[in-house]
């Protein structure tokens, strides 16, 4: 295959060219030319980046569910928090903020506090049955951690509870469930 003249950007002729473009010579057409060779490398580079980036997602998504179970954690006594209260926990790790909530006088509700939108720390507002991102003013449902309002689209990671005698356990986290 030939290859094609060189074109200075002005169109001008080699001869009436400046000296210093003679010593650094521009060729307009082969400054813009990619060979197929170069383009398949390019998608091949590519599309292994994003088969490793799936890769890793599985991989930690299969690690977590062979972990099992959350563990058994006392949270609280059932006198410790009044109607419309809330306490902070940590559950099922230990930088796993929580947030345990009585909603009434039998009632308990429990959610990871960090929002699904940009992980800002969620803040109960019993009174309105609902939890505040003020972030970006978003808001979830105190008794299914949908998202109401603002930026969030998917609903808080619920904390299953479980009350046995006079004290409060979390027993395991449920992603996405109503």
């Amino acid at each position: 295959m030939a290859s094609p003249e060189i074109v200075a950007p002005d169109n001008r002729a080699a001869e009436q060219q400046p000296h210093w473009r003679q010593e650094f010579p521009i060729d307009s057409p082969q400054d813009d030319y990619r060979s197929r060779r170069d383009f398949t490398k390019l998608m091949v580079t590519t599309s292994f980046a994003f088969f490793v980036g799936q890769a890793w997602i599985v991989l930690l998504s299969r690690l977590r569910r062979a972990r099992g179970e959350a563990p058994l954690q006392d949270i609280a006594g059932i006198d410790e928090l009044p109607v419309g209260g809330a306490k902070l926990f940590h559950y099922p790790g230990p930088g796993d903020a929580s947030l345990l909530v009585r909603v009434s006088e039998g009632q308990f509700v429990a959610y990871g506090q960090k929002c699904t939108h940009l992980s800002c720390p969620v803040i109960p507002k019993p009174q309105a049955q609902r939890l505040h991102c003020p972030c970006h003013e978003g808001s979830f449902d105190l008794l299914t951690g949908q998202p109401l309002t603002g930026p969030p689209r998917r609903p808080l990671p619920r904390i299953s509870l479980s009350v046995r005698g006079n004290r409060i356990y979390a027993t395991g986290v449920q992603q996405g469930v109503v």
